[in-house]
């Protein structure tokens, strides 16, 4: 349809002096009125149940808990709306094998209060379609739920596989549309949205997501993160485990394991030097640090990177 409109547009501006060429000017008459605008093409993501032309999610706000035993992360996803169409009663979430405990509206009062909520049956390749009744549009919904220890965005990877042998390893991959596995969201990369994440852990392991992480943190369980930038769905990451970090320069660095750490640094010691020549080239680097997190062996690709 586009080409056939550009087409059109073109043979319209080259006719108009032909045609003045062979005829003689056309008497004057009323002005010709102004052909109506075209109108744009709704795009529309076969891959997600959301409707991002309805209401859009702004801000995603998480508090989660790792359990190592029983791979599973559970807690809650909190959303700040921004409702195109006032007429829309319901929010749409993409999900993949997520367990839904409750929702909630945010009401002008303050206060939390139930919202009715189901999910559809589940489709092979999109998940659940979780549609929430917010009849009075709330500008912050949340929803409590907890993963499948299968979730296909999701890898828990047992002491044996990791590079020390000691500690527990998990780590997502969002993409293409995996992160409704893990968080119940408008899992399409029509939205885009900043985030914060709070989350508890075992003491033992160091937790990692793809926001502005600590390179000082302390190792206590205890992690907050934060992303002020916007993403789509598919940026969002965590990882979990035996993992320190060892500067490249003042604003990058690796995150790896003990055993591979330095090694690791070593891959990557002229990262700096990438960024400086892409700033050469496209301006100042927007994202403030740019660190890597490199896996345990078992994992195929070498890195994964701590911003996105």
């Amino acid at each position: 349809m586009r080409q056939l409109l550009l087409s059109a547009a073109i043979a319209a501006a080259l006719g108009a002096p032909l045609a003045a060429c062979n005829r003689a000017p056309a008497p004057e008459t009323a002005a010709t009125p102004a052909a109506a605008p075209a109108v744009a093409e709704k795009i529309v993501d076969e891959h997600s149940f959301s409707q991002p032309d309805k209401v859009r999610i702004t801000d995603l706000a998480l508090d989660l808990a790792l359990d190592f035993d029983r791979k599973v992360i559970s807690g809650t996803a909190t959303y700040t709306l921004d409702w195109l169409d006032k007429s829309a009663t319901a929010l749409v979430l993409d999900t993949r094998d997520l367990t839904i405990d409750k929702a909630e509206g945010l009401g002008a009062d303050g206060k939390w209060t139930p919202l009715q909520f189901s999910l559809s049956d589940k489709d092979k390749v999109l998940g659940s379609a979780l549609t929430i009744e917010t009849p009075t549009r709330p500008a912050k919904v949340r929803v409590t739920y907890a993963t499948s220890p299968e979730a296909s965005g999701l890898q828990w990877l047992a002491p044996a596989m990791t590079e020390g042998g000691k500690l527990p390893f998990m780590f997502s991959q969002s993409q293409q549309i995996h992160a409704r596995s893990w968080v119940p969201l408008q899992d399409t990369p029509q939205v885009r949205f900043t985030y914060s994440a709070h989350v508890k852990a075992p003491k033992d392991v160091m937790v990692l997501m793809s926001a502005d992480n600590d390179p000082n943190a302390v190792r206590d369980g205890d992690y907050s993160f934060k992303m002020p930038q916007k993403i789509p769905s598919y940026l969002l990451a965590i990882a979990a485990g035996d993992l320190v970090f060892k500067p490249i320069s003042a604003r990058s660095g690796v995150w790896a394991e003990p055993a591979m750490v330095d090694k690791a640094a070593h891959e990557f010691e002229d990262t700096e030097k990438m960024i400086d020549t892409a700033e050469s080239l496209y301006g100042p680097y927007r994202w403030g640090r740019y660190d890597l997190l490199v896996l345990p062996p078992s994992f195929p690709t070498a890195a994964w990177r701590t911003r996105a």
